[in-house]
């Protein structure tokens, strides 16, 4: 899989603020759920505590930028949140990759060998 969907809808979000399980990392938290939709989508957010304009858009493109690169190793029944910190403007995307493959791994996310 190479590509994902966005989330864009409130309800979306909130059903994975209220019912995902939530990963913390110092310079993301990741909210996730499965879905029956039977494709990955994603949703960024950054809050104002973030910075101004220009540093919340850093964020979010460092964010997607690291998910693209993890993608098409993620099971394709996901809904994903990512939620940018306050340290995400100063990391780079192949970092966040690396943590993004991690938190994955170790919640059973990613497509085995055998898999596919």
């Amino acid at each position: 899989m190479s590509d994902f969907v966005t989330l864009k809808s409130n309800p979306d979000f909130r059903r994975l603020y209220n019912r995902g399980k939530a990963i913390t990392n110092p310079a993301l938290v990741v909210y996730y759920s499965k879905n029956r939709a039977g494709i990955c989508r994603i949703g960024i957010t950054t809050s104002k505590k973030i910075g101004n304009a220009v540093e919340r858009n850093r964020s979010r493109r460092v964010l997607k930028e690291a998910f693209r690169s993890v993608c098409p190793s993620i099971k394709p029944e996901y809904d994903i949140v990512l939620v940018a910190r306050s340290k995400t403007k100063y990391v780079k995307s192949t970092r966040l990759a690396e943590i993004m493959n991690e938190i994955f791994a170790n919640e059973g996310m990613l497509v085995t060998e055998g898999e596919e």
